[in-house]
């Protein structure tokens, strides 16, 4: 096969734009009581892993994701339980390892702990149904993983706004995506390198802006809102209000079911009929 792609033949690109594919969507006729729409909050729980997974041993960054246990979940946790939100953590099982009660105390409250690579280890005493890839990327066997543990649902593809069923060559595979999207994401506006060109330039009150427009978005259609969030990211004291906030309009709506990963994919999978 030559390297430029210009040069592939037919079987070569469709190949590639074949072997994972969005299939049927899922989103439900009417959502459970009535509700206008499903909210999906999720908080990728990196802590240290960020630092560890590109071979570096720096204290400061590693330190950067220690804040992330220690004050960022914190404050997560208050938030949602002052509005009775039910999140998914989505933990790498490194992190799952330096901090193996924090993911069991979620877990008896009732929040979903799903996979975020190093998929082997579990500590809640629950056996995850969905999963996350790190920096949402999918590797030519990540959907065969995903087969093989017979996972509901996957959180890492783009394809559409709201539920889809995911298409492995064709084949329809009974996963559930619900699809994830940068501009939901607090990652891109405030991360930064120190030693590069990154750095943050949209203020915590424009970010907020943002995902409140898309979940106004989601709420006129009667779709999915789903939003990836991280704690070493946005559990600051200048941050957390955009949770907070947040929170404040949606819960204010009276009509939205806000819902942890695996009840949403669970839904729109038995409304639909999805067979694995």
């Amino acid at each position: 096969m030559s390297s430029n792609p210009w040069e592939w033949d037919e079987p070569t690109w469709r190949g590639k734009v074949e072997a994972v594919r969005a299939g049927r969507s899922l989103l439900p006729e009417r959502w459970p009581n009535g509700a206008r729409c499903a909210v999906a909050l999720s908080f990728d729980s990196d802590h240290e892993t960020n630092e560890l997974r590109d071979g570096g041993d720096s204290v400061a960054r590693l330190s950067w994701g220690e804040y992330g246990t220690r004050r960022g979940i914190p404050r997560i946790r208050s938030v949602l339980d002052r509005f009775g939100a039910k999140a998914s953590f989505f933990v790498p099982a490194v992190s799952a390892l330096l901090h193996p009660e924090e993911q069991a105390s979620l877990a008896a409250e009732g929040h979903e702990i799903g996979l975020h690579g190093w998929i082997h280890e579990r500590n809640t005493g629950v056996r995850p149904v969905g999963m996350r890839t790190p920096s949402w990327d999918y590797s030519p066997v990540t959907l065969q993983i995903a087969r093989e543990l017979g996972l509901l649902y996957d959180s890492s593809l783009f394809a559409d706004d709201d539920p889809y069923e995911i298409l492995d060559q064709g084949e329809a595979t009974g996963i559930v995506e619900l699809p994830v999207e940068w501009i939901r994401d607090d990652a891109p506006y405030f991360m930064m390198n120190r030693f590069g060109a990154q750095r943050p330039y949209t203020p915590p009150s424009d970010v907020l802006d943002i995902f409140r427009r898309e979940f106004d978005g989601a709420y006129a259609e009667g779709g999915l809102f789903l939003l990836t969030m991280h704690p070493h990211i946005s559990g600051y004291r200048s941050r957390i209000f955009i949770l907070e906030e947040l929170l404040d309009h949606i819960t204010s709506k009276g009509d939205c079911w806000v819902a942890t990963h695996a009840e949403i994919a669970r839904y729109c999978a038995e409304t639909a009929g999805l067979k694995g």
